[in-house]
């Protein structure tokens, strides 16, 4: 079997979509993204799979992972890793196809039946934000996170810390105690503030604290996890294994959130999962894109014993009315029932493309940028 051509989609709201064909006619689906920089990851995977994929055997997996890695001097970073991740989707459902198993069953087999899965709760209103977790609490989903605070600036007035407590109290109120509830700082909270801030939040229990620094503060971590009893956590702008040793190594980390459009897909991300079970850090997936991403990050979950809970932005409570799963063949393929998702048990991936829908989609103006925020001295705040 040989890789004979590839496509290219581009689809709102903001993802790439890459389909990958072979000479006897198994196809292959992978999404590689990088949120705001679609065309470069584009340009990207066209480099990559001209270059180095066209007429090669497919089901070489590993040897593809390192070739398409490691030949490059100059490597790693959001976009190539991306690109690569992609790439490696596609090449693991074609191998899945090829031998008639879900890509978790080539990776070990299933340790679990059903995987949770957390619903993002967004917003600007306290009041509107839990009464949106309050429903999505009834829709059947026992997990959340919140990215907040908004625009923090590196020094904070007692009030603005005292606002952002008081929502998190709010949503915490609003979906009760039975449910989990994770936090993302989103790297907006500078060093001085963000132990304070954690600390005012131990009350409520949270699942996690995510990204408390930005990543190029990374070495602040461990200082701030062991000042409080939150557990802390970090990973969806780490791009491998080699950007989340140290976290492991220093013990700065009780939770990785890596995502698995940008760690170098399926194949990267499986290695992560396993290094850091040997540091007893649990694994809770960052995973905000489309159907092919979520169906990717599922099967490394379903064969990963530190796996705790999958991020989903695809309204699965409602596959029938979800914009985001009309891609799919079946709408209503990852089962969803009391915040859990089934296994798949469909050959690679475990999911079909409607490309009809895919190429109609395809024509639209596909041009997402992430927001750019000030602070009220008119200098960037962080996203």
């Amino acid at each position: 079997m040989q890789i004979t051509d590839y496509e290219l989609f581009a689809v709102p709201p903001r993802w790439l979509l890459l389909k990958l064909e072979t000479d006897e006619g198994v196809v292959g689906w992978g999404e590689p993204i990088v949120q705001g920089r679609l065309e470069t990851v584009r340009a990207a995977v066209t480099e990559l799979v001209e270059g180095y994929l066209l007429g090669m055997d497919p089901l070489r997996t590993e040897y593809h992972w390192r070739k398409l890695y490691q030949s490059g001097y100059f490597r790693g970073g959001p976009i190539l890793m991306s690109a690569l991740a992609g790439i490696d989707h596609a090449l693991w459902d074609i191998k899945g196809r090829h031998y008639g198993a879900p890509v978790h069953d080539l990776l070990g087999g299933h340790v679990r039946d059903r995987m949770m899965v957390y619903q993002w709760v967004g917003g600007d209103d306290p009041g509107d934000v839990a009464k949106s977790a309050k429903r999505d609490r009834e829709r059947g989903y026992r997990a959340f996170k919140l990215n907040y605070p908004q625009e923090f600036r590196p020094l904070e007035t007692p009030m603005a810390v005292d606002r952002a407590v008081d929502r998190i109290g709010a949503l915490r109120d609003a979906i009760g105690r039975d449910a989990f509830l994770g936090i993302d700082f989103h790297g907006r909270v500078s060093k001085p503030m963000a132990p304070e801030l954690v600390r005012r939040l131990e009350p409520y229990n949270l699942m996690f604290v995510d990204q408390p620094l930005s990543p190029e503060h990374g070495d602040g971590f461990e200082s701030i996890a062991t000042r409080t009893t939150i557990p802390i956590s970090t990973g969806e702008r780490h791009y491998s294994r080699y950007d989340f040793k140290r976290l492991l190594v220093e013990d700065a980390v009780s939770i990785i959130q890596p995502d698995v459009t940008h760690v170098g897909g399926i194949s990267e991300m499986r290695r992560i999962v396993s290094m850091a079970e040997a540091f007893d850090v649990s694994v809770v997936p960052h995973c905000p894109l489309g159907p092919v991403a979520f169906a990717a990050s599922l099967q490394v979950c379903f064969c990963s014993q530190n796996a705790l809970v999958q991020e989903q932005d695809l309204e699965l409570h409602d596959p029938e009315s979800s914009q985001r799963l009309a891609l799919l063949d079946d709408p209503a393929v990852f089962g969803f029932d009391d915040g859990y998702v089934d296994r798949p048990t469909g050959p690679g991936l475990g999911i079909e493309i409607d490309e009809e829908s895919l190429r109609k989609q395809a024509q639209t103006q596909v041009n997402w940028n992430n927001p750019v925020w000030h602070h009220e001295d008119g200098s960037i705040a962080e996203w």
